[in-house]
């Protein structure tokens, strides 16, 4: 599981949230009864929570299947057993708790269907919607037309990918991850963790340099893919690696012509975003 300092009370408005990192699963843990807390103002939170679990169980819900328990730290001080979902596990508990405070949830919940149904029909939808979202947390023009070009090259290379056969998930995951370790010295767990991240996802958090460096390890991967047409996760695995090579060349001697590493442990928060600013009433521009 998480070590010590994993282990985090979320605020919810004034409520507290007891929350804990599984590291190998790369997932947060919620309680429970401190979100049904949060939604009911419930008197006695774990008795509804029993209640709603039972109701939940007739109904064939797998979500409160799947619900297990972790120690968390109880309001005696004490660690205590507590039932705990991750994230899709409580959007999914939210839609059946009849509150007022879960509305704007599931309208919320509604309306992030509604787009990705959208954007099954309209692609083009999700790379619009990704600008206008990178635009409102502060990225640079200059950074988004880089992510966004990191989107079309890892495209063209899981593209290749498919057609040699690797499946989806945890063989896609252990291709990007060797060429992770090929590229730049790390893992993408490994990476992570250099850039202080958990859940984030990881080329949000990339500099400029960054980016083009595991483009060019996928570009390359992609051009050596397409010349030796490579079957089976072994050799994708074999083309991977050589495309990475390329970056590690790159990066090497970026190195050496610069004297800094070109693997930063900098993250969205500190990589020189554009600090969005509120126009008050009857005040400049902060």
């Amino acid at each position: 599981m998480s070590h010590a300092d994993d282990r985090k009370i979320k605020l919810f408005e004034s409520h507290q949230v007891r929350a804990e990192w599984d590291e190998d699963k790369e997932t947060w843990w919620f309680s429970v009864v401190d979100i049904v807390a949060v939604l009911t103002d419930s008197a006695d939170p774990l008795a509804y929570w029993r209640k709603l679990k039972q109701r939940l169980k007739a109904e064939g819900n797998e979500t409160v299947t799947n619900c297990h328990a972790l120690k968390m730290l109880a309001a005696d001080g004490k660690l205590r057993l507590t039932d705990v979902a991750n994230t899709e596990q409580i959007l999914r508990l939210i839609q059946s708790i009849p509150s007022k405070k879960a509305e704007p949830f599931k309208l919320w919940l509604a309306q992030v269907g509604s787009e990705r149904i959208d954007e099954t029909v309209d692609p083009e939808l999700s790379i619009d919607r990704a600008i206008q979202n990178y635009r409102r947390l502060g990225y640079s023009e200059n950074w988004i037309n880089q992510r966004i070009k990191s989107i079309e090259v890892r495209k063209a290379l899981t593209d290749e990918w498919d057609k040699s056969g690797v499946r989806r998930g945890q063989e896609y995951a252990t291709l990007t991850d060797l060429m992770s370790k090929t590229w730049s010295g790390m893992s993408t767990r490994e990476y992570k963790r250099h850039k202080g991240l958990k859940k984030e996802n990881l080329r949000d958090n990339m500099t400029n340099t960054e980016l083009v460096l595991n483009m060019l390890a996928e570009v390359a991967a992609t051009d050596i893919s397409l010349v030796r047409n490579p079957q089976g996760l072994s050799e994708a695995a074999a083309v991977a690696v050589d495309g990475a090579k390329t970056a590690k060349a790159a990066r090497i001697q970026l190195e050496k012509s610069t004297g800094k590493p070109a693997v930063s442990a900098s993250n969205a928060k500190t990589i020189g975003t554009r600090r969005l600013t509120r126009q008050l009433p009857g005040k400049k521009q902060l």
